[in-house]
């Protein structure tokens, strides 16, 4: 089985080499880099599996590079942040992280949030060779994660992939952010996350959901969001 590639972004060398250093130990590809610039030519060449990204970097700081190569990269992004710094976890999730980890944070959490997103992405031995989901003119591929509409591929992250994937196998069903929280995080909804909100903004964008009489992804007040399975 072939190794998935994390790249750890920081510029304090001790704390990136104790990180590959864990995560190698665990049986991944981990590589660092300590400058901005140079991290986001790796992110979009090399395509890692997931990237592990400090805020405070030389060159480019890390809330630049995840809104730029965001489009770009499929991969997972968890950002570091600084305890004190709640601005850099909201303005993190908005601009395209998919969770975020504070500093000073030990390998293990790493290690067990790293393999919380990444289980996703592996198909489970039972999955059958082809698993599809359709509405209409919304295909799902669950086994290769690709979605189609129209029979035009439209591109997805990681993580919105994984919430439009858990709405679909919901359809028609209101599904809280604790519920969707659970599934995408492993932990409940807080009240705060804007990571959920800005994920259905961003599906509503690529699948053009722009019919306000019928609209596919439905937000319902105080309860949550439901994918409308005839509205496609």
């Amino acid at each position: 089985m072939n190794r998935q590639s994390i790249l750890v972004v920081e510029d304090d060398i001790d704390i990136a080499e104790t990180i590959c250093d864990y995560l190698q130990q665990e049986n991944f590809n981990a590589t660092y880099e300590s400058n901005g610039l140079l991290a986001e030519k790796r992110m979009l060449a090399e395509q890692p599996s997931l990237v592990l990204l400090d805020v405070m970097l030389p060159g480019k700081d890390g809330l630049s590079i995840c809104r730029d190569v965001r489009p770009f990269y499929n991969g997972y992004i968890l950002m570091f942040t600084a305890k004190e710094d709640d601005i850099d976890q909201i303005v993190g999730l908005e601009v395209g992280a998919d969770d975020y980890l504070i500093k000073p944070v030990k390998p293990r959490l790493i290690l067990a949030k790293i393999k919380s997103f990444l289980r996703r992405s592996i198909p489970t031995q039972d999955q059958a060779p082809t698993q599809l989901i359709q509405f209409g003119a919304l295909s799902i591929d669950s086994l290769n994660r690709r979605v189609t509409l129209d029979n035009i591929h439209i591109h997805l992250t990681s993580a919105e992939f994984d919430l439009l994937e858990i709405l679909a196998k919901n359809a028609g069903q209101i599904l809280s952010r604790t519920e969707i929280s659970i599934k995408l995080f492993g932990k409940e909804f807080d009240g705060l996350e804007r990571g959920i909100d800005n994920r259905i903004s961003q599906l509503r964008k690529k699948l053009l959901d722009n019919d306000q009489v019928s609209p596919r992804f439905k937000t319902v007040r105080n309860k949550g969001y439901v994918l409308a399975p005839g509205a496609w």
